[in-house]
């Protein structure tokens, strides 16, 4: 790190704490190696409704991203003069009180290092800390899946008594959590019956004009249930998203109906399990954001459960940052597009050869799988493919840009900047 990044850094936490101690807001931290910005919207979506609730937006979930949310300002890039105006902002807030500073800060906290969640709390100490997975993502960096759930760990083991860890009991690294922290803790899961909040009965639900309108599951939490629907959103995964939102939502002692009620309002952030109106009547599945083998393997499951009359398109490009895993988790994405009975894979990338390779291997036709270097050529493949009825998924790493595949493909190219993610003018 050069002198003037870590220069700006030192200050930019030495405001913000200060900013914490005299606002004293409740702070919600959310981590996990997947699923952080589903959980924080939804937590948002939930809070917001009765609390002044302020998240991070875009990547602002590191060392300089945090205290920027906190400070309430976007980040100086490159400019002296606007890095001059942060901290000028920051001092207005210490030398005058500002009422409408948030109740609420939920943040979501990522680490690609060791020593970074330590960081990351000592900055902004948690109230409540929601850790949604760990999985093989940014295995090049911890080697290992125990080193990565040490790393995310270390969040609810610094929440005192009367702090709550909220905990996904599905996820086997999580659940194990509940032996490191001293906060009160709420569980929530889909598949572990021992969870405290849990969703079954989960179903693709349609609208009155026969058109897929979302997904629908019942809630259950002490004794009571409701039913839920979570409108233009297919992710199963998801629906883990919303239970944290619930779980926060029983800390705060919102009534379930009235959470149910604020879920309506949840839209996954862009990128992520998103439903959206594709060419020629078909219907795309928008995972772009990123991706790693187990958010993978959880929309092809997605895909695989859906009843259509038409074909099923798995888009699936690169995934980075797996290190000694690559291969592994390639291949474990190529058996799950034939075992969840999916017609044609179109793979993007050098590394999404290993996918092709599997995929056929277990028996998919080589007719029925394409290869492509770049997403240009893929995208322009794909639209003249594509049928009446036909469901698409597009999903691969960052890096990837899966994005302009769904821009390639999608009804109304016009609304991407409303529809997509990266479409700011950094990425075009």
């Amino acid at each position: 790190m050069d002198f003037a990044k870590q220069s700006v850094q030192a200050v930019l936490a030495n405001l913000a704490k200060l900013i914490l101690k005299k606002y004293q807001p409740d702070i919600i931290g959310v981590t996990g190696s997947f699923g952080k910005t589903s959980a924080k919207e939804a937590i948002y979506t939930v809070l917001s409704r009765k609390f002044n609730v302020r998240r991070n937006i875009k990547n602002y979930n590191n060392e300089i991203g945090l205290p920027l949310t906190i400070i309430g300002a976007g980040s100086g890039g490159r400019s002296i003069w606007v890095w001059l105006g942060v901290f000028i902002k920051a001092l207005v807030l210490l030398i005058w009180t500002d009422k409408s500073y948030p109740e609420i800060l939920v943040l979501e906290m990522a680490v690609d290092r060791s020593g970074d969640m330590l960081y990351l709390t000592n900055l902004a100490p948690c109230k409540i800390g929601v850790v949604t997975g760990i999985g093989p993502v940014h295995l090049e960096f911890f080697k290992t899946l125990d080193r990565i759930a040490k790393e995310k760990a270390v969040m609810v083991s610094h929440i005192d008594k009367n702090g709550w860890a909220i905990l996904n009991y599905d996820n086997e690294y999580v659940a194990e959590m509940d032996k490191l922290t001293r906060a009160r803790i709420i569980t929530y899961g889909i598949i572990n019956n021992n969870a405290d909040i849990k969703a079954s009965e989960i179903i693709v639900s349609e609208g009155e004009n026969g058109k897929i309108s979302g997904l629908s599951f019942k809630l259950s939490y002490q004794g009571s249930t409701v039913p839920v629907l979570l409108p233009n959103i297919l992710g199963e995964h998801l629906i883990y998203a919303a239970l944290s939102a619930v779980a926060v939502g029983q800390v705060y002692n919102l009534n379930l109906v009235d959470i149910a009620q604020a879920l309506r309002l949840f839209k996954a952030p862009k990128g992520r399990m998103n439903l959206i109106e594709g060419l020629k009547n078909t219907y795309i599945i928008d995972d772009t954001y990123n991706a790693g083998p187990d958010s993978t393997l959880a929309a092809l499951n997605v895909l695989g459960k859906i009843s259509i009359t038409g074909k099923k398109f798995a888009v699936l490009g690169d995934m980075l940052e797996l290190g000694d895993y690559t291969e592994e988790g390639h291949r474990q994405v190529g058996a799950a597009v034939f075992n969840n009975h999916l017609d044609y894979l179109i793979a993007v990338g050098e590394k999404a050869k290993f996918i092709a390779s599997e995929t056929e291997r277990q028996g998919l036709k080589r007719d029925n799988i394409f290869i492509f270097s770049d997403t240009e050529k893929a995208g322009l493949f794909l639209q003249a493919k594509i049928k009446n009825g036909d469901f698409i998924l597009v999903k691969g790493s960052q890096g990837m840009r899966m994005e302009k595949i769904v821009k390639e493909v999608m009804a109304e190219p016009q609304r991407a900047s409303e529809l997509l993610v990266r479409q700011d003018e950094e990425w075009l």
